[in-house]
């Protein structure tokens, strides 16, 4: 029996669910360098902080959210403008069923539609699974940050890869933020 998976805009309802998958990554990996579990006020004002200008997006089987990804801003100077970060979470148990790759898939095509050209994700090492999801669809490398984070008693590297969103245009148009659309 194949599952089915629904993707929506995060609701700030969502906060608490969202928060439950985040927390384990935080507490027993190096994939987030957070050290503590956020409270759910501060994980809502992240999702508020993010979800008008960017798309925030969960991935609902049987109604729970099962996981999420979202564009932020890459960089503070105004030239960055048309790049994003994105960030991806799956719940734990939900892996290998294409959760991320639809999540990512809407993302993206949401990001271009507001007018993004690219899309760039950390990768905390070692990864393999996240590095080798990303490049599958279609991320290249474009380098490294060597011994940048140290978390659960050691230094660890960020492996850094860029999405090209659409072809890149002189005089390009403002992206539009995603309550716009």
């Amino acid at each position: 029996m194949k599952t089915s998976f629904i993707i929506r805009p995060i609701q700030s309802e969502d906060t608490e669910e969202a928060l439950s998958i985040y927390a384990p990554y935080v507490q027993n990996t190096s994939i987030t360098f957070d050290y503590e579990v956020p409270s759910i006020g501060e994980f809502h004002d992240k999702i508020e902080s993010i979800r008008h200008e960017y798309p925030w997006l969960v991935c609902l089987s049987d109604n729970k959210i099962v996981g999420y990804a979202y564009g932020s801003k890459h960089r503070y100077k105004t030239a960055y403008k048309w790049s994003v970060e994105s960030t991806i979470y799956v719940a734990q148990g939900f892996h290998r069923l294409g959760i991320a790759r639809l999540l990512y898939e809407s993302l993206f095509k949401i990001l271009k539609s507001q007018g993004f050209f690219n899309v760039y994700a950390g990768v905390t090492m070692p990864n393999i699974s996240s590095e080798e999801f990303h490049k599958s669809m279609g991320f290249t490398e474009i380098g490294s940050f060597k011994k940048i984070g140290y978390k659960l008693g050691k230094w660890h590297d960020v492996k850094w890869l860029q999405f090209h969103l659409a072809e890149h245009i002189e005089n390009p148009k403002e992206p539009v933020p995603f309550d716009a659309l």
